[in-house]
């Protein structure tokens, strides 16, 4: 008699039995085999606990880890058996705590009730009372004592492991300084000096909570609680190709001094202690920004460091703000449409012309990181990274959604307004439409002169170009202002008619009338929502914030 690889017995196989039949016993022997197997380790398994199951997968995570990661099939295992449970007891959070520090190539560490998690220059202690939760989380930098951190408290202590680990890698990339140790150490210290400055030139609020803090008025920024921004940027130290000189010691004296339209007035860097170290401070930038060439000019001669160009990849501003968006999915190299949807269901529709927006002053390039020298070149930074988020912003807003709660489109695309935007200068550009009234092509220009610098010019259509200026200011949002001034256009009454001819000034610029004979096929128009008043209010100075550098402790 044979015996299968199950460890049953079978019939002796004879020649005469069809080929079918000894298939089917082959399969039967797979079946029957499977089945023990998994009937084993339900038995081995029967008595374990869901810990001591997480425990081994960590195990068999450890052995099959290659470099510094841990294999992915298995972390996905673990993190969906840590979702089922969601417990609070110790084991489950140091287990998910160790997986966190290893997808951050940081050390872990357990004692009795803390767990650490520790870089080059800084660690976190996490306290687990054997009761479960989270009982405090301190964060030490190298050569100084732990200080609480209720951010990373109140993460842990609502499992909100994603926004740990978020905070965990910004802090981290922060503090992952270049260099050898000796360097780190350098480096370390230097922008230790650079963060206090920087506070006392922001006048930072002693009753803030640090992690909350964010740049959004003043040269350098108003330190503030709870202000929702659209842009934020790290201080951080990377590295340089050219030795540059970095402070020692404080730049501003004490008490602090301020010149004669309110800014900090610093010691000579002469008169400060500085060393030539192969790095420079980093204003990185979260998410990356969309610049302009002219722009990129401007930031190298705030900071005296020169970009190379050829390291950046150019486009049209408006291609790279569309990069990421699902409505940019129908584009051509003539022109891009979009329509967008507002909140009570009306569309409107934007052209965008592909030959006037390839034109030399609309190239830019996306810009992660802004290097610098000195705290006193903060203050310009900022104000020329707000400058170009508030055209970024605008023009986002002709297909960016801006709408919490989407609305159905009323109507067809044809019964919909159709704009044209086009660009006029850097930092201005034009929109054409309709006049509802006289049904001839009138034109508004938007000229972006600064952060919180706003003009608005019609031609064509009697309005007050004020009161269009403080909704461009307050909303941000182009198409929001063109349905106010549609509607606005609409009501009046009709212009009275002139005697004499308009002076050249009242003439309406020289621009391209939209082609009524470029038909666009329907299925090319990217549809999107946009509310009248998007989350970004009246904050046209806060597209752009610093974290604090210890922001994190």
């Amino acid at each position: 008699m044979n015996k299968g690889l199950c460890g049953r017995k079978h019939l002796p196989v004879h020649p005469s039995i069809p080929e079918a039949e000894e298939s089917t016993q082959r399969r039967n022997c797979d079946v029957m085999k499977r089945s023990s197997l998994i009937s084993g380790l339900q038995l081995k398994f029967a008595q374990r606990s869901w810990n001591d199951t997480l425990l081994l997968v960590q195990r068999c995570m450890e052995k099959s880890r290659i470099e510094s990661k841990p294999c992915e099939p298995l972390v996905r295992s673990l993190e969906r058996l840590q979702d089922v449970l969601h417990a609070p007891c110790r084991s489950v959070t140091r287990s998910r705590l160790e997986m966190i520090a290893q997808q951050q190539g940081m050390g872990f560490h357990v004692t009795e009730d803390t767990c650490y998690l520790t870089a080059d220059l800084f660690y976190l202690e996490v306290l687990l009372p054997p009761c479960g939760g989270v009982q405090e989380v301190k964060v030490a930098l190298h050569g100084e004592g732990p200080v609480p951190s209720e951010s990373f408290l109140k993460t842990l202590r609502s499992e909100d492991f994603a926004a740990f680990s978020t905070r965990l890698k910004d802090l981290f990339t922060q503090y992952n300084i270049p260099g050898d140790n000796e360097i780190k150490l350098k480096l370390l210290e230097s922008l230790q000096f650079l963060v206090r400055d920087l506070q006392k030139m922001t006048g930072e609020a002693e009753d803030c909570d640090p992690q909350q803090q964010l740049v959004n008025n003043n040269r350098t920024g108003c330190l503030v609680a709870g202000k929702e921004v659209m842009q934020t940027a790290q201080v951080t130290v990377g590295a340089s190709a050219v030795p540059r000189r970095l402070q020692m010691a404080s730049v501003l004296p004490e008490p602090l001094q301020l010149d004669s339209q309110g800014c900090p007035v610093g010691a000579p860097p002469s008169e400060v202690p500085g060393e030539m170290l192969p790095a420079c401070f980093l204003l990185r930038l979260k998410p990356p920004v969309p610049v302009l060439s002219s722009f990129v000019e401007k930031l190298s001669l705030i900071t005296d460091v020169a970009v190379a160009q050829t390291d950046q990849q150019w486009a049209p501003l408006h291609r790279l703000l569309m990069a990421g968006s699902q409505s940019a999915e129908e584009t051509s190299d003539q022109l891009d449409l979009f329509t967008v949807v507002l909140p009570d269901g009306e569309t409107q529709r934007y052209v965008f012309p592909g030959a006037s927006w390839d034109a030399p002053e609309q190239r830019a390039t996306v810009v992660e990181a802004v290097s610098f020298t000195h705290p006193a070149q903060v203050p310009a930074l900022l104000q020329l990274l707000r400058h170009q988020c508030a055209v970024n912003a605008l023009l986002r807003s002709c297909w960016a959604s801006q709408s919490a709660a989407p609305a159905s489109p009323t109507g067809t695309p044809s019964d919909s307004q159709l704009f044209e935007v086009r660009p006029e200068s850097s930092t201005s550009f034009s929109v054409t439409f309709t006049h509802p009234r006289t049904h001839s092509l009138a034109v508004l220009l938007v000229s972006v002169c600064g952060p919180q610098q706003i003009t608005c010019r019609t031609f064509g259509a009697e309005t007050s170009e004020a009161f269009l200026e403080d909704h461009m200011k307050n909303f941000l949002s182009i198409p929001a202002t063109m349905k106010m001034l549609l509607s606005r256009l609409e009501t009046a009454s009709p212009p009275h008619p002139k005697s004499h001819p308009t002076s050249a000034e009242e003439d309406p610029p020289a621009l391209m009338e939209v082609s009524q004979n470029a038909a666009v096929p329907e299925d090319s128009v990217s549809k999107t929502e946009v509310s009248p008043n998007p989350s970004v209010t009246s904050h046209l100075c806060s597209p752009v914030g610093t974290f604090a550098q210890q922001a994190e402790l």
